[in-house]
Parts: structure tokens; C-alpha cells; sequence
């Protein structure tokens, strides 16, 4: 891999525009990056000096913590903004308001937007590194980046494997950013839930189709468990969150059926009860926390790169040394 072929650009506003190569570039940056999170002291200078600013115009909490802890154990100043504490509530549209934040002279924006699109928006706007946490229904780059590290560590690879994404696909970015990604990396990729759950032709994207909860975890290496996004429903959906457990639900006695121990993953947060059984997210094969834990690192990566961090440099800037 070359320097040309690794190198992210300006922002990262999806997994979808990026090579297999900058998408390897990034989990393998990641890795030197775990150890800092282990240290009494979790903290190096690598970014020290630049300001970034987290814009967050939907609630958050696991995505939001994570982006400021990468942050601040790099060293970065940090300033948090949701909507409701800001000018938005008065009419400003998000342009004005990233200019303004621009002429306080900050290098990056972390930015989560209920409008698909809005994070390519704002960086084709301003000069300052965009990194999308979440645009609608479009992409949800760096949980699909740490959802592949964490399938990585615990299979050892991603090229062959098959990963099945169950739930609420429609109203998912997480979903479209793994399906994106892991196809690059040369994982098979399934999707499995109710019709009225599953985009019109997200066949055309590459993926499997199944009908059936069952047979998605006999196809299955790896399930990624969506939760049914309500806020984003106005009805009709679903009959009842009891009959979606019935019918899809990720339950022990399901899993029990397979023929292979199966990595389960959710993005958070869970509905327990609903798409994911509590003995399945707390069960032997679960890796929800490791995901959590590998956010901070895919984090940290992403930023570091597009500070102008290399690939290679990245053991020695976990130590402080040169970037």
C-alpha cells in the first residue's frame, strides 16, 4: 500500500467513497491506539494544540463520550455543542453556524445531523476536517470502522466471513456504513428482517436477503443485532414489539440451533426483550462491550489521520513521539 492509496483526505463523511486499503489503514492505525486506554495515565500529545468541536443535533451518548474521550487522550481541546444550546433554536442554519465556529479558528468538526447528507454538506463548506458520527439514514462511518476492528480481533480476519445485519436495516446508518465496508474487506454480507424493515432493493448494494431469523443464524459467522429505531417510526411497522421478539428476536434457544458459534454484536443502545434476548447480550459469544471499548481507539485513528498522522508513524505517536 502506498501513501496515495491509504490517505483519507480532508474529511470522513462515509465508508461507502473509501478504498478497502483506507478502510485497512484505518483498523490497523487503530490497533496501537488500544494500549493508551490501559495506561494509568490515558493520554499523548499528538494532538495537542488543535481544537475540535463535537455538533451534535441528535442525542447521543455512546457516540458523543467515545469522539470526546479519543479527543482529550490525544490531547485535543474540546468544545461540545448540541442543538438545544445552540444559535440553531434561533434560526441559524448549520452553515452560519460552522462559520462562526470556523472564524473562532478550530480544526475539526465532529458533527451527528437528523439530514442525510449534511456532513458532506458542511465539509465541502468549510476548510475545517469533518468527521460524520451519524447523518440520518445515510452512513455512520466510525461505528461501522469499530464493528469490523472488533470482528477482526475476535475472528482474526474479515475477508470470507459471513456477517448478517438483523433488524431495523430501513431506518439504519449503521447498517448501510457495514455494509459498505465489509464488503470491501471481502466479508459476505446478509440482511435479515420484517419487508417492512428492509430497504426497496438493498439487493443492488451486494447482499443476501433473508426472510427468516432462523436461517440467517444457520448462513451466519457474525450477527450484527440492530434495535427497531421507534423514534424514527410513525407505525405500521411492526405489529408489536412482543411479536417482533417472537418472530425476530436474537434468542439463546435460536442460537442454540446453529451449527457454528456465532459473534454477536449490537451497536446500542438495546432493547432487551425485543431484538436481542438479555442471556444473548450478556452471553459467552457477545462482544457489545469490546465494540464500545474499540470506539475509542477507531476514534482516536480517525482523527489522527486526517491531523496528517501517518499509518506508520502510529506506534510512536501512542508514546508521544513523532506523528
Amino acid at each position: 500500500m502506498t501513501p496515495s492509496t491509504t490517505h483519507l483526505g480532508k474529511d470522513l463523511v462515509g465508508l461507502e467513497p473509501l478504498s478497502g486499503d483506507q478502510i485497512r489503514s484505518i483498523l490497523d492505525t487503530a490497533e496501537p491506539f488500544k494500549e493508551i486506554s490501559e495506561r494509568a495515565i490515558k493520554k499523548v500529545p499528538v494532538l495537542r494544540g488543535k481544537t475540535i468541536v463535537n455538533l451534535f443535533f441528535e442525542p447521543s451518548t455512546r457516540t458523543r463520550v467515545s469522539f470526546e474521550f479519543a479527543e482529550k487522550r490525544l490531547s485535543a481541546d474540546t468544545v461540545n455543542i448540541s442543538s438545544s444550546g445552540s444559535s440553531v433554536v434561533k434560526g441559524e442554519t448549520l452553515v452560519d453556524t460552522a462559520r462562526n465556529l470556523e472564524a473562532m479558528k478550530i480544526d475539526m468538526v465532529v458533527m451527528r445531523h437528523g439530514s442525510s447528507g449534511a456532513a458532506k454538506f458542511l465539509a465541502e463548506r468549510i476548510p475545517s476536517n469533518v468527521i460524520n458520527a451519524g447523518d440520518g439514514r445515510h452512513e455512520h462511518p466510525t461505528q461501522g470502522l469499530l464493528d469490523m476492528l472488533t470482528i477482526r480481533d475476535h475472528r482474526g480476519r474479515i475477508d470470507g466471513l459471513k456477517v448478517c445485519i438483523v433488524g431495523d436495516v430501513l431506518h439504519s446508518r449503521v447498517a448501510r456504513s457495514n455494509i459498505y465496508g465489509l464488503l470491501k474487506l471481502g466479508a459476505e454480507v446478509a440482511v435479515c428482517g420484517p419487508r417492512t424493515l428492509l430497504p426497496v432493493g438493498i439487493e443492488e448494494l451486494g447482499v443476501h436477503v433473508f426472510r427468516r431469523v432462523e436461517e440467517a443464524i444457520e448462513w451466519a459467522d457474525v450477527l450484527n443485532i440492530l434495535r427497531l429505531q421507534l423514534e424514527r417510526m410513525e407505525g405500521g411497522y411492526v405489529p408489536s414489539l412482543r411479536e417482533y421478539n417472537r418472530v425476530f428476536g436474537v434468542s439463546r434457544a435460536r442460537l442454540a440451533a446453529a451449527s457454528r458459534e456465532i459473534l454477536i454484536l449490537h451497536p446500542g443502545p438495546m432493547n432487551r426483550g425485543v431484538e436481542i434476548d438479555s442471556d444473548v447480550a450478556d452471553g459467552p459469544h457477545s462482544v457489545i462491550l469490546n465494540q464500545v471499548t474499540n470506539g475509542v481507539a477507531v476514534r482516536m485513528a480517525v482523527l489522527y489521520l486526517l491531523a496528517g498522522g501517518r499509518p506508520e508513524s502510529a506506534e510512536a505517536a501512542k508514546t508521544g513521539g513523532e506523528a
